[in-house]
């Protein structure tokens, strides 16, 4: 599948479309034959003062989901170091990747649970008379999303990959929902509401 590669702001030209192509296909022919949706994303940051963003993201298997951004002064130096980056996340996590992804194709049911997944406003202006008595936050999008049953250390794998700070989890040893977070000393929160993690020793997280 050929990525979809689009600017923000800015033109993407023939040249660059065509070195993210290359790019992006020995990435694939490297770590995984099927890479679903690939998409490259630039935009201009920094008020005039000539930053261009990159972001590469596409899924691996069902629900994996791998993003890497860069910020940089020209647009293909941002894309090679998000590529770069990505490589990176791939080369740390690609046997264990297979071995997720063949569990889930493997596997009769995976057991998720899907839940509403709201988007509100960043800014209390957006926020009409009535919200603001009521002190709920305003809407502006609905959707539902799947919370899926996994491992603590395939949390932090899933969370890592996406370029999340947080990710929410059914702990695969007891059901419940649990949350992994990057703190800002750079290590890595578990959260589990159950009190069952005082009874099991925690993973270790290897951080490449």
């Amino acid at each position: 599948m050929k990525p979809i590669i689009q600017g923000k702001q800015m033109d993407v030209g023939d040249a660059l479309r065509t070195h993210v192509t290359e790019k992006i296909d020995e990435t694939k022919s490297k770590y995984f034959n099927k890479i679903i949706e690939p998409s490259v994303t630039f935009s201009r940051e920094g008020h005039g003062h000539g930053l261009y963003r990159c972001r590469i993201s596409f899924r691996v298997g069902k629900n994996v989901h791998i993003v890497a951004e860069a910020l940089e002064g020209e647009p293909y130096l941002a894309f090679n170091e998000a590529n770069e980056k990505l490589g990176k996340q791939l080369r740390r996590y690609k046997n264990r990747l297979r071995d997720h992804n063949e569990r889930q194709e493997a596997a009769v049911q995976v057991e998720s649970l899907k839940v509403p997944d709201y988007t509100l406003a960043a800014h209390a202006e957006e926020e009409t008379e009535d919200d603001a008595s009521q002190g709920d936050p305003v809407v502006i999008a609905d959707m539902t999303t799947e919370i899926e049953t996994l491992t603590v250390s395939e949390a932090v794998m899933r969370m890592d990959l996406a370029g999340r700070d947080m990710f929410l989890f059914r702990n695969g040893g007891h059901g419940e929902l649990n949350v992994v977070y990057r703190r800002p000393d750079g290590n890595i929160g578990w959260i589990d509401p159950s009190g069952q993690t005082a009874k099991i020793r925690p993973p270790k997280v290897v951080r490449g």
